[in-house]
């Protein structure tokens, strides 16, 4: 899916030229930095929106309209952040990468905004952050997580991808150490996850008082097994909320739930 034109983009879903303009910029600022760091596969560029919005979009609708503080774990290029800054009010949006480049890029893409002055990216670990954000007192009304998907003991000889896929960088335990430091006691932790690792990461979560209260297991198609799950936490138990998502009925064609859920973020479904 290539758009050269503002006339094109809206053939797909209207927007103001504005808008249309600070996507260009977004893919563009991408592209740059894909010369360098390998920040998505070469093979993908080409569906950049299809392929790479896919979780961002779903992990986006399945949070709040926060007032407060948000955190983004794990930033990459930052589009959840900005997603986030778009459409909710919140006072702060804090996002923390640990690889050099994808935060240098985060920064631009923040500074390039709307909502700069709104907008913070640490370069960090998140293990040192969530120490320091501890001992500083903070806490955050939503902490989202698009983590590594990778538990299996292998890896490519690119360290950045390493970085960015494997678990290696950022354990489960350790991400849900430093959430249950950092979440509100009427905060929400959400995040989207492998489904084969989801018993594994609830049965963690508990151990550390996050407790599962909403989760939503998402196929690709009907006949297709469960491949993701999007969880949402709190520190209170509650009743479990469980519903299920089928994207495509079809290849390309899409299911009318799927559309509704993502169409503010697709130019075409």
């Amino acid at each position: 899916m290539i758009i050269n034109t503002y006339e094109e983009f809206c053939s797909y879903q209207h927007v103001s030229r504005e808008t249309f303009n600070k996507f260009k910029i977004f893919i563009e600022v991408l592209l740059k930095w894909q010369k360098s760091v390998n920040l998505i596969s070469n093979s993908t560029i080409n569906t950049i929106w299809k392929r790479h919005f896919l979780d961002s979009a779903q992990l986006y609708t399945y949070t709040h309209n926060i007032k407060g503080n948000i955190l983004d774990i794990g930033s990459g290029t930052g589009l959840l952040s900005l997603q986030l800054a778009q459409r909710t009010d919140a006072l702060t949006i804090d996002a923390v990468e640990i690889n050099a480049a994808a935060y240098e890029q985060t920064v631009e893409n923040f500074e390039q905004s709307d909502w700069a002055d709104r907008l913070f990216c640490y370069h960090s670990s998140f293990q040192d952050f969530s120490e320091e954000m501890n001992e500083e007192a903070e806490e955050y009304d939503l902490i989202i997580s698009n983590p590594p998907f990778y538990t299996d003991a292998f890896e490519t000889k690119d360290s950045s991808r390493n970085t960015a896929r494997f678990t290696t960088a950022l354990p489960f335990e350790d991400l849900l150490v430093g959430v249950s430091k950092l979440l509100s006691d009427t905060g929400v932790f959400t995040t989207i996850i492998p489904f084969k690792e989801t018993a594994a990461f609830v049965k963690l979560a508990a151990q550390n008082n996050l407790f599962l209260h909403r989760v939503c297991s998402v196929r690709g198609t009907n006949n297709s097994e469960i491949k993701r799950s999007l969880l949402e936490f709190s520190v209170h138990k509650k009743e479990l909320i469980e519903t299920a998502l089928t994207i495509e009925i079809s290849r390309h064609v899409y299911t009318q739930e799927y559309i509704n859920l993502t169409k503010d973020f697709y130019l075409k479904m």
